[in-house]
């Protein structure tokens, strides 16, 4: 989806809880909104590199409502009150086929840059019923990715975040070369 203008695909990059709140505190302070906008900041960049218009958008950005884009990623970090390593990718229950081959890309190009081990396990109904799949059109390919557990992985989202950054621009590249409409 294209706006007339642009010279090339559209992205969308929730940047995890900002604008709202500070997501999961560490102990040591280290909050998710600040990974999240980092990692989402850095993203934006090296999508713009490569001629891509990129969105940034709070967790509730009124520009959500009905949306469109050629891909929209959320990005956020996990809790820091359990020992896990380790990220996970979901798209909304029942998503379509580009949602769903998005979601893969993201999985395959995220554990690759970061060497982080996949964790499906932990996937919730707040992941795969995220609020902003039901704001943006339909026609909008969406998955949300949780970049690693803040506390076994925050060193790692931290002093890496150009790594976690390149997984995930990886991923939404992955799933934007893979489409014959792009």
């Amino acid at each position: 989806t294209v706006a007339p203008g642009e010279a090339g695909p559209r992205v969308g990059l929730i940047a995890g809880h900002m604008g709202n709140d500070s997501g999961a505190v560490c102990l040591d302070g280290l909050t998710e909104a600040e990974v999240n906008a980092d990692v989402a900041e850095r993203v934006a960049g090296d999508l713009r590199q490569r001629q891509i218009t990129v969105d940034i958008l709070e967790e509730f950005d009124p520009r959500l409502r009905g949306y469109q884009a050629n891909a929209l990623v959320s990005i956020h970090s996990d809790s820091c009150s359990v020992d896990y390593s380790g990220f996970k990718v979901a798209n909304q229950e029942g998503a379509d086929e580009p949602s769903q081959r998005l979601t893969e890309c993201l999985w395959t190009e995220y554990e690759k840059a970061t060497g982080l081990p996949r964790h499906p396990t932990t996937i919730t109904a707040d992941m795969t019923r995220y609020h902003a799949f039901n704001r943006i059109a339909v026609t909008t390919p969406a998955s949300i990715i949780e970049l690693g557990f803040l506390n076994a992985d925050g060193p790692f989202l931290t002093r890496q975040a150009g790594r976690a950054a390149k997984g995930v621009a990886d991923g939404i590249l992955c799933f934007l070369n893979s489409n014959p409409e792009q």
